[in-house]
């Protein structure tokens, strides 16, 4: 365990504990959960200064602040989220597995926070769950998904699947493709070590929904944007 994950456990989880419970609170005054977005920014951004994580951000112009899009990226690393809250200018919310959405005060400030649990698997409840995040889309909020489902160990890209391009299509959204470069060193799989280092984010141009046949093509599309700036 070195230094970094230290800072972690004795410094963030506390503060990460005080904001949630925070954030739960105004939640309940708001009901929108659009201060505790600012909030989950704020933390992102003090996160990546704490552990000595430079952020590079390209593309900006590539995507409106005040608009709501459907994100996807790549996931290589834990880092990853709170570098996407701290770094994209967008009400976002992320897709999280539904165990997170148990744990008290920490899932409680997430479900109220406007963030989309899903069950875990293939079923149709899965899916149902999944698709929910097109209602917060068209509520004028962002939504993130990784569609890989999972980290990679290596930072390549893995296989995407298709769920989070249905939510765009029943939202119709545009899709806007991040590539995540350099974060599987930072926090790496199955490791509880956290690196200094400088991160990048990609931003590409947005993807319309209307502009493709189908689901396939449009996963085709923002795969191969993601994968074009992997290198």
């Amino acid at each position: 365990m070195n230094a970094r994950t230290l800072l972690f456990f004795i410094i963030l989880i506390p503060i990460m504990f005080f904001g949630m419970l925070y954030g739960y609170v105004l939640n309940l005054l708001d009901g929108n959960g659009d201060r505790f977005a600012r909030i989950a920014s704020w933390w992102g951004r003090f996160s990546a200064r704490l552990f000595g994580i430079r952020v590079e951000v390209e593309g900006e112009e590539n995507y409106t602040p005040g608009r709501s899009y459907l994100v996807v990226s790549n996931h290589a690393g834990m880092a990853d989220i709170p570098l996407l809250l701290g770094s994209m200018k967008l009400n976002l919310r992320f897709v999280a597995k539904e165990e997170l959405g148990r744990i008290p005060v920490f899932g409680w400030a997430l479900r109220n926070g406007g963030y989309v649990m899903i069950k875990r698997g293939q079923n149709r409840e899965a899916l149902k769950s999944l698709l929910s995040a097109a209602e917060v889309l068209k509520s004028g909020r962002s939504v993130h998904i990784f569609p890989e489902g999972t980290r990679s160990a290596t930072g390549k890209l893995l296989p995407f699947k298709r769920g989070a391009f249905l939510v765009a299509e029943k939202a119709r959204a545009e899709v806007l493709p991040v590539t995540i470069v350099g974060s599987h060193r930072i926090t790496p799989k199955k490791s509880l070590a956290i690196h200094r280092g400088t991160v990048r984010l990609i931003i590409g141009k947005p993807l319309r929904t209307a502009d493709f046949p189908n689901v396939e093509a449009l996963m085709k599309a923002s795969r191969e944007a993601i994968a074009r700036n992997l290198g």
